[in-house]
């Protein structure tokens, strides 16, 4: 498997999966990311179930920092009744790093970036 970004949603899936089984894995959150996880209920043992059983649904977009890309993950929880999570997370192989960016109900359009509520 190739570690050179950017990956095809198949590849980015094993990818991320393996990373997320990594007993030395650094999980970063961002402020927004701890926001939404309050906001919603999700808890981090939700992100870290869809880290390693999820699947990453949409092709990468690029990050901020050149090189790095932000891909979406999606998947069921055991705390989350039946509902998907979907995280959004940019993952850094080389340093064994995740950072999430955003978590989300999946089923929520109006929790969606750049939705309008009418």
């Amino acid at each position: 498997m190739s570690d050179c970004q950017p990956w095809k949603p198949s590849v980015a899936t094993d990818q991320i999966r393996g990373m997320a089984r990594l007993p030395g894995l650094t999980l970063a959150y961002k402020m927004h990311a701890k926001e939404r996880l309050l906001d919603r209920g999700i808890t981090s043992s939700d992100v870290l179930y869809v880290l390693r059983f999820g699947f990453v649904i949409l092709d990468p977009e690029p990050a901020t920092r050149p090189g790095y890309y932000k891909y979406a993950m999606e998947n069921k929880t055991p705390n989350s009744n039946s509902r998907d999570i979907r995280i959004i997370v940019i993952p850094d192989k080389k340093n064994s790093l995740i950072k999430l960016i955003t978590v989300m109900w999946a089923d929520e359009l109006s929790t969606r970036s750049g939705t309008v509520i009418g």
